[in-house]
C-alpha cells in the first residue's frame, strides 16, 4: 500500500467526525521591474540627502536602511496575501525599531508569478509573497501540497504544514532553489463553483471546469470525470457569462472578490486542496544581512526552541495573524455567497471517501516525483 493510502488509512479511524465547513516578454517585464526598484531607490537616496559613498557607509555604520525593500505579490490588496504581506512589513519595522522597512507591491506590479520567482532568485526582489501552485515548475518538490482531498479542515492542513519536520525538509527545497522559505500562510481550503447541483460523484461527469495549468490539479478533475480546463483567470468570470466554462475552482476569498458567485447557483465544498501562501526571500539578499537582521526577518528558519522568541519574530506572527484574518474572511465571505441566493452544497462524508479512491493514480504520481521523506513527514503530525 501505498503512503497516501496508509495516511487515508489512518484518517478513516482517526477523523471520522462532521467535517468543518467552509522569452521576450517576460525579460521586459523582468527589467520593468528592476528599473521601478532602482527609480524608487534613486527618489528616496535623493531626498535623504546626498548619496555619496561616505554617505552610504556612514549609513551603514549606523544601521540605518536608506530605503525600503520591495515585496512583490501577484494578488489584489483585498486578500489574504496582502493581509500576510503588510503584517510581515510592519513587524519587521516595529521588530527592527525602525530600521528595517519593506514596502508591499500587489497587482502583479512588479510582475507576474513567474517574474517574481525569477527575479527573486536573483536577488532583483528580496521578498515574494505567493500561492505555492506556481513554484512546481521552480521546485518540483512543491507538489507535495497538490495531492489531492487528503484533509478535512483547515485546522488539520495546518498542523501538518508546521510539523518542524516538515518545514525543515521543505526550507532545504527553497534553498536548494536559491530562496529562504519565512513561512506558510493560508485562504482555507479550494472550492468549486457551478450551476449544476452536484451531491454525488457521478454529478460531476461532463463538467467543463476552469483550473490552472497544473497537471496534478487537471489530474484531480479528470478523475472525477470532469473537463478541466486551463484558462487565463481575467477571462473566467467572462468565460462562466457566456458558458464557454460550466465551472471554475478558488478559495472562497477569490470567488467573492472578483464575484464569481454572480454567474453560479453552487459553491460546491470540494476542498479539494488547501490554497497555501508562501512567504520567500531571496538567498542572495539575505546573505547580504547582518545576523541581526536575519533574526528579524526570520522565525522559522532558526532553530528557535523559546516560545517566546518564536512569537517574536515577524514571519512566524505575520503568519499566525494571517490564518485568523483568513479564517474570519472566509465566514464573512459564505455569508455574502449565501445573502446571494447562490447555494453553498457540502459533499457528505462517503462522496469524500469516493473521491479519494479516484484520486489514487495522482497519489502514486506524487510519490514517484516528490522525495519520499517530504511525502512521510507531511502525511506525519
Amino acid at each position: 500500500m501505498s503512503r497516501f493510502g496508509l495516511f487515508l488509512c489512518k484518517k478513516a479511524g482517526k477523523y471520522n467526525k462532521p467535517r468543518k465547513s467552509y522569452s521576450k516578454y517576460r525579460l521586459w517585464r523582468r527589467a520593468a521591474a528592476v528599473t521601478m526598484i532602482l527609480s524608487l531607490t534613486a527618489g528616496l537616496a535623493a531626498c535623504g540627502g546626498s548619496a555619496g559613498e561616505g554617505s552610504q557607509d556612514a549609513a551603514k555604520d549606523a544601521g540605518v536602511q536608506r530605503y525600503a525593500w520591495p515585496l512583490g505579490s501577484s494578488s489584489p490588496e483585498d486578500t489574504v496575501t496582502q493581509i500576510y504581506a503588510e503584517k510581515f512589513a510592519d513587524e519587521v519595522e516595529r521588530l527592527s525599531d525602525g530600521k528595517m522597512k519593506i514596502s508591499v507591491y500587489p497587482n502583479s506590479v512588479l510582475g507576474g508569478d513567474r517574474e517574481l520567482l525569477e527575479s527573486c532568485k536573483d536577488g532583483d526582489i528580496p521578498f515574494v509573497v505567493q500561492n505555492t501552485a506556481p513554484q512546481v515548475t521552480f521546485m518540483k518538490d512543491t507538489a507535495v501540497f497538490d495531492m489531492p482531498a487528503l484533509f478535512d479542515s483547515i485546522d488539520e492542513v495546518r498542523e501538518h504544514v508546521d510539523n518542524p519536520k516538515f518545514m525543515k525538509l521543505m526550507q532545504q527545497v527553497y534553498n536548494d532553489g536559491g530562496y529562504e522559505l519565512l513561512g506558510y500562510a493560508d485562504q482555507g481550503f479550494r472550492v468549486m463553483t457551478t450551476n449544476k447541483k452536484i451531491e454525488s460523484l457521478a454529478d460531476f461527469k461532463g463538467q467543463k471546469i476552469r483550473t490552472m495549468e497544473n497537471s496534478y490539479h487537471m489530474a484531480y478533475w479528470k478523475a472525477l470525470g470532469a473537463s478541466p480546463t486551463p484558462m487565463t483567470f481575467s477571462e473566467v468570470y467572462i468565460g462562466l457569462q457566456q458558458g464557454t466554462i460550466d465551472a471554475q475552482e478558488n478559495p472562497y476569498e477569490v470567488i467573492v472578490s472578483n464575484k464569481l458567485y454572480e454567474q453560479q447557483d453552487y459553491v460546491v465544498e470540494t476542498n479539494h486542496l488547501p490554497h497555501l501562501i508562501s512567504l520567500i526571500v531571496s538567498e542572495e539578499f539575505m546573505k547580504e544581512l547582518t545576523d541581526e537582521q536575519q533574526i528579524v526577518l526570520d522565525a522559522l528558519r532558526q532553530n528557535c526552541v523559546e516560545e517566546t522568541l518564536w512569537s517574536a519574530m515577524a514571519a512566524e506572527t505575520a503568519k499566525q495573524y494571517a490564518r485568523e484574518q483568513s479564517d474570519e474572511r472566509i465566514a464573512s465571505k459564505i455569508k455574502t455567497i449565501e445573502d446571494s441566493g447562490t447555494q453553498i452544497i457540502t459533499l457528505s462524508d462517503e462522496v469524500h471517501e469516493q473521491i479519494r479512491k479516484e484520486c489514487q493514480p495522482i497519489y502514486e504520481s506524487i510519490e514517484k516525483n516528490v522525495s519520499s521523506d517530504i511525502v512521510d513527514a507531511y502525511l506525519t503530525q
